[in-house]
């Protein structure tokens, strides 16, 4: 499991222009969701820090 470092700095974490707000884009499915919801902790286990040169590493 990733610790949670703040939703601002995760790759899911994005701008939907429509309701003009940042929202979590993850997708989960009904159970997967339960889970989440009952786990009671406070580390995200989605979290995936947002590292825009991550690519330009590999290409490297």
């Amino acid at each position: 499991m990733a610790e949670f470092s703040g939703c601002e700095s995760c790759t899911y974490y994005v701008y939907n222009e429509d309701y003009e707000s940042y929202e979590c884009m993850v997708s989960l499915d009904e159970d997967e969701y339960a889970r989440y919801l009952s786990a009671g902790t406070r580390a995200c286990p989605y979290y995936n820090r947002d590292d825009e040169y991550k690519i330009v590493k590999k290409q490297a």
